[in-house]
């Protein structure tokens, strides 16, 4: 991996070391992982409950901080960043969705979907129009004035899904995204996800070996390491 032009890649990661610091033990989740994504591949990560893999996702998309090792979005050292940097590049470059959708009550879907362009210095074109756009793209354009309470769960995540979106992200990372859906409602967010990350690097966290199977290559995070 040391060897990587890191450029070439939407996203890559050397030696990542993530421990989780208990009162009485230390836990080395991430014990070197390394990985290369190309532009517009998807990519999805599997492993046990508790292997680690909602941990490698946040360092990959820049939440987190690894104890060591570096990550690298087209060649950008991520950490190499100062945090503040470090936010203007994550709102501009990656979109998230993440199992529990994470949406701000008090702010309507239209508002939610905006938030990624209200991270950067200067928003490209007209923000409200575009978040519309996408909500009317992902089967809400009826619902524009509803807040996130009044959605369901599919809706909700959907909602998520529109945000992630907004500032039309070279890299996209997704969290269990039906975690919390039955299969049919979570079928169609999938479906979705998978139709307008076309043309987008996409690392998707999943259990689930049907979803893993539509992507173009499986990971497994196994041991601290991704075999």
């Amino acid at each position: 991996m040391n060897l990587l032009n890191h450029s070439e890649f939407a996203l890559s990661a050397e030696d990542l070391r993530k421990m989780y610091r208990l009162p009485h033990k230390s836990v080395e989740v991430l014990q070197g992982a390394q990985l290369a994504v190309r532009r517009g591949e998807k990519v999805a990560i599997i492993g046990k409950s508790g292997s680690g893999k909602s941990t490698l996702l946040n360092l990959l998309g820049g939440l987190d901080r690894p104890d060591g090792g570096r990550v690298f979005h087209h060649g950008v050292d991520l950490y190499g960043l100062s945090p503040r940097a470090r936010s203007a590049h994550r709102a501009a470059n990656v979109g998230f969705v993440f199992q529990s959708y994470h949406l701000l009550p008090e702010m309507d879907i239209v508002e939610n979907v905006m938030l990624p362009s209200m991270a950067l210095r200067v928003s490209k074109g007209n923000p409200q129009k575009r978040a519309e756009e996408l909500l009317g793209a992902v089967g809400l354009a009826d619902r524009l004035t509803h807040m996130p309470l009044e959605l369901s769960g599919g809706e909700q995540q959907r909602v998520a899904l529109a945000r992630a979106m907004m500032n039309s992200p070279e890299l996209l990372l997704a969290d269990e995204p039906t975690g919390n859906l039955d299969e049919a409602t979570g079928g169609t967010v999938l479906q979705l996800l998978f139709e307008m990350s076309t043309g987008h690097a996409l690392v998707i966290v999943t259990h689930s070996k049907e979803i893993a199977a539509r992507c173009d290559r499986i990971i497994m995070l196994e041991e601290g390491k991704l075999v």
